[in-house]
């Protein structure tokens, strides 16, 4: 019987020591006794108000210091528009510090989303439905090359003084471009980059015509098709020696 009193004693002290370190970290009292009171924000953004930091993050601070759900608060930030990566922390004894990188578009990807300069995909936001933007397109986990292929484009036909606004790999993996000049170009599945710097090769020769390319389809082993366009216009100067 003695033995039974004595652990039923430290059982007894055990729950009496344990129990408000329990109720602190459950938040039972740490919300009134220690509530957060102060949020502090860190990082270069632009878009991301602090309007909407508190409404994301409010739910989760009145918790209080001790049972706030850190987690929880930082995919709630993660979900506002323009949010790359966010960082909830907090600090005693009352401060919820966050730490915020927002998105820097790069590119459109498809219809309805951007692509930023870290390679992540987001939804377009508010305001940038015609953001002057090149377009870029393909399966989700194939952005890096599709942006491979576009910087390399755009460097192929730099000397030639076109650009390239446009890249897309369809599901089969096939290439095309389009050009600000208005050319197509159909590149196929293999060696895209040998194919392009072919038709970069000859492509002065191409336009000294005048007559603009509507559309060119690299998909031959040791050449390519051409569809020519409208050629423009005789200008008064050129009618008058004819």
């Amino acid at each position: 019987m003695n033995a039974l009193l004595r652990m039923l004693a430290w059982l007894l002290a055990i729950a009496l020591v344990a129990l408000p370190v329990v109720a602190v970290l459950n938040g039972w009292v740490g919300a009134e006794r220690w509530p957060l009171a102060k949020l502090r924000v860190h990082g270069e953004f632009k878009r991301v108000s602090g309007e909407q930091l508190q409404k994301a993050l409010l739910p989760y601070a009145r918790a209080g210091y001790f049972a706030v759900e850190l987690q929880d608060a930082q995919s709630a930030v993660q979900k506002l528009p323009w949010v790359e990566s966010a960082q909830v922390r907090k600090q005693w004894p009352d401060v919820l510090e966050v730490t915020i990188v927002e998105h820097k578009p790069f590119a459109r990807w498809g219809k309805d989303r951007l692509l930023s300069e870290q390679g992540r995909l987001f939804a377009v936001p508010h305001g940038l439905e015609d953001a002057p933007l090149p377009l870029l397109d393909g399966p989700d986990s194939k952005t890096a090359e599709v942006v491979e292929l576009y910087n390399d484009s755009r460097a192929l036909f730099a000397p030639a003084g076109v650009d390239v606004h446009q890249v897309v790999m369809d599901a089969r993996g096939s290439w095309s471009l389009a050009l600000d000049n208005g050319t197509e170009i159909i590149v196929g599945r293999n060696d895209a980059r040998t194919r392009l710097a072919r038709f970069v090769r000859v492509l002065p020769q191409l336009t000294r015509t005048q007559v603009p390319i509507v559309r060119a389809d690299l998909r031959y082993t040791n050449g390519f098709t051409l569809s020519w366009g409208t050629p423009p216009p005789a200008t008064k100067q050129t009618q008058d020696r004819t």
